[in-house]
C-alpha cells in the first residue's frame, strides 16, 4: 500500500513528459488556431531559417525575403484554423511562401517590364527606324509572354528572369527535374512561335 501512495500518478507523469517534449508542428498549429502566442513563437523559431533561405533563393533579394517571411507567418497566425493536415506543416508553410513570392515577383516583373518599355522609347541618339525596331521587339516579346500558359510563363520567368537552375525550378514548383526540362522545351518553342506569329 505504501508503494502505491509513493508512486507518482500516471497522469502527472504523462503531463510532465508532454511538457518536456517538443510539440509536433501539427500540435503547434492547433494551438496557434486557439490564439497561443507561445506556440506561434515555437513554430516561427523552428521554421524561420528554412523558409527564409527558400524565399531568398526564390526572390534573390534578402530584404524582400525578410518582408515575405513576416507575411508568411502573419498568414499562419490568421489562417491556422484552416490548416487541414492534408500535407505536412512545412509543406503548408512553403506553399504560403511560394504564393507570397510569386505575388511579389509579379509586382517586380511588372515594374521591370515598365522599365523595359521605357527603355524602348525613342532615344534621341537613335534614328527613327532604330527606335521603332527597338520598340517593336520589346512589344512583341511582352505580347508573346502574356499569351503563354501560366505554367510556361512561370518556367520562362524562373529560368530567364531569376536565373534558377533546373533543380531549383523543380524544388520551387514541386515537380521532377525532367518535367522542368520538358516544360522549358515547350515554353521556348511556344514563345518562339508566338513572337513569329506577332510579326
Amino acid at each position: 500500500m505504501l508503494n502505491v501512495l509513493n508512486r507518482p500518478s500516471l497522469a502527472g507523469v504523462f503531463a510532465r513528459r508532454a511538457a518536456s517534449e517538443p510539440s509536433s508542428d501539427e500540435a503547434l498549429v492547433k494551438r496557434i488556431a486557439r490564439g497561443d502566442k507561445l506556440a506561434m513563437q515555437a513554430l516561427f523559431a523552428r521554421h524561420r531559417t528554412s523558409i527564409y533561405r527558400w524565399l531568398v533563393r526564390f526572390v534573390s533579394d534578402t530584404t524582400l525575403a525578410e518582408d515575405l517571411l513576416s507575411e508568411v507567418f502573419l498568414d499562419v497566425w490568421r489562417q491556422a484554423d484552416r490548416f487541414e493536415g492534408r500535407s505536412s506543416v512545412s509543406t503548408w508553410l512553403i506553399s504560403i511562401a511560394r504564393f507570397k513570392a510569386l505575388s511579389a515577383r509579379r509586382r517586380r516583373i511588372d515594374a521591370e517590364l515598365d522599365e523595359k518599355i521605357e527603355a524602348t522609347v525613342a532615344d534621341p541618339a537613335d534614328d527613327p527606324e532604330a527606335a521603332l525596331q527597338k520598340k517593336d521587339r520589346g512589344e512583341l516579346l511582352r505580347q508573346a509572354l502574356a499569351r503563354l500558359s501560366p505554367e510556361h510563363r512561370e518556367i520562362i520567368e524562373l529560368v530567364y528572369y531569376h536565373d534558377q537552375s533546373v533543380d531549383e525550378c523543380a524544388e520551387i514548383l514541386g515537380i521532377p527535374p525532367a518535367t522542368v526540362k520538358t516544360r522549358m522545351f515547350y515554353a521556348r518553342r511556344k514563345l518562339a512561335d508566338l513572337v513569329e506569329g506577332c510579326r
